[in-house]
């Protein structure tokens, strides 16, 4: 195999076989890792994507789509979790386990600067679905009691809170999603509507993964802190994403994951918890190695953790600070216009998600004709893209999520091959 030019089945080859440790041991792989950076703006202080992209491990032949479902780590971040990963197997001495404990305040305080909060409302989780777990465990509810879901949550969010009101006996009414987006005007009002006396708790998610529908986050919470009401908000797909700022969006709990939209390492998270109603939310775990704040001394007592990770988090979200939270959310809503313009130029495809970008990010779903949807990505893959399916009958067929470390020749890639089956088949 030429180190020069890593083929796509290789490469997919080589990782299955080894994993992470195969690829950076493979010489093209190296000779990236050790390769110099370039500066990641310009002269004119404009960012330099190409340089972005160079950051990360994916060879140029492939185009990873799919930042809804599971993002790649730049190369800095992947060293850093290595780098004291190996150093606490090396040397796990009490000073070197001291120092890793430690590490969840720098964290904290970066991911309370990145979302426009306090470190006093953050806490550290493992991913979206715990952090979502957390709120519905950890919230008191009981027979005459309501939650109020959004039908296009996710499961972790939704499941969780019906299974939950069999046991303690709340009510779980819901609000359903419209097909196609019919204006924040109208969720706000259905939400409002949908609001009763006996509602204690508001939950939805920002961006659908569904078909990438954009809430009125900042409304919704409105209305409901003005009735009394808790709200959740499920950041998993806005966070890295799109330029938050919970300042102005005032949630109670805002939930994200940063193995998607911030591309950082697997098993970190986030959980924004306002200060209004921590004296109402109990913890889930009891257990050692608590964080540093009050908030985090109650909550996050769960035992050994992955502390490289969480540093690794740190480091990621540093790594888009530099590069800027508004100009990541235009790249990424700049490649999903081109693949809305792209795809919706092809006979056959229906868009399920808006046009309209107010109402949309970088999640751009839709059904390709008649084609199938697992087998038309298994043909993506192999054709050098990534992306994901959706079966059944809500909205079925194939995701496309690009994000800042895309080119727009990615998503020509993506766009084309669709083109091509459509007209050639699978």
């Amino acid at each position: 195999m030429n180190a020069s030019n890593l083929d796509r089945r290789a490469f997919a080859r080589l990782f299955a076989l080894g994993g992470t440790g195969a690829l950076l041991g493979h010489p093209r792989i190296r000779e990236l890792t050790a390769a110099p950076t370039a500066p990641l703006r310009g002269r004119g202080r404009e960012v330099d994507w190409a340089a972005v992209r160079s950051r990360f491990l994916m060879p140029e032949e492939l185009s990873v789509l799919n930042a809804a479902n599971l993002c790649p780590t730049p190369r800095p971040v992947i060293e850093s979790v290595t780098g004291d990963t190996d150093r606490l197997d090396r040397s796990p001495l009490p000073s070197i386990r001291s120092e890793m404990h430690g590490v969840k305040r720098g964290t904290r305080e970066l991911l309370a600067r990145y979302l426009r909060a306090d470190p006093g409302e953050i806490l550290i989780t493992r991913n979206t679905s715990e952090a979502n777990n957390w709120v519905s465990n950890g919230l008191v509810l009981g027979p005459g009691d309501e939650v109020l879901i959004f039908s296009d949550n996710h499961p972790s969010n939704n499941l969780a809170w019906k299974a939950k009101s069999e046991r303690f006996g709340y009510t779980v009414r819901e609000v359903a999603q419209v097909n196609p987006h019919p204006g924040s005007d109208y969720y706000v009002a259905a939400f409002e509507r949908a609001l009763t006396p006996r509602t204690k708790v508001l939950t939805f998610t920002h961006l659908t993964n569904t078909s990438g529908d954009l809430m009125p986050a900042a409304e919704l919470c409105r209305i409901a802190a003005e009735r009394g009401v808790i709200t959740l908000v499920d950041g998993a797909q806005s966070f890295g994403l799109l330029d938050v700022d919970l300042s102005v969006m005032q949630p109670d709990f805002y939930s994200g994951s940063a193995h998607k939209w911030p591309c950082g390492p697997k098993e970190a998270g986030v959980l924004f918890v306002n200060r209004r109603v921590q004296d109402r939310f109990w913890p889930s775990i009891y257990s050692a190695y608590a964080g540093e704040t009050e908030l985090a001394r109650r909550h996050e007592g769960m035992g050994q953790r992955d502390e490289p990770a969480i540093r690794g988090f740190g480091r990621e979200l540093e790594f888009l600070l530099d590069i800027g939270r508004p100009e990541i959310e235009a790249r990424s809503r700049a490649l999903a216009d081109a693949a809305i313009e792209g795809l919706a130029g092809l006979d056959g495809v229906k868009l399920w998600t808006s046009v309209d970008p107010s109402l949309r990010a970088a999640v751009v779903t839709f059904q390709p004709g008649a084609l199938d949807p697992s087998r038309t990505v298994e043909a993506l893959e192999a054709d050098g893209v990534v992306a994901a399916s959706r079966g059944g009958q809500d909205r079925p067929g194939i995701r496309f999520s690009p994000h800042f470390y895309n080119s727009f020749e990615d998503v020509e890639r993506g766009v084309a091959a669709i083109r091509r089956y459509l007209r050639a088949g699978l």
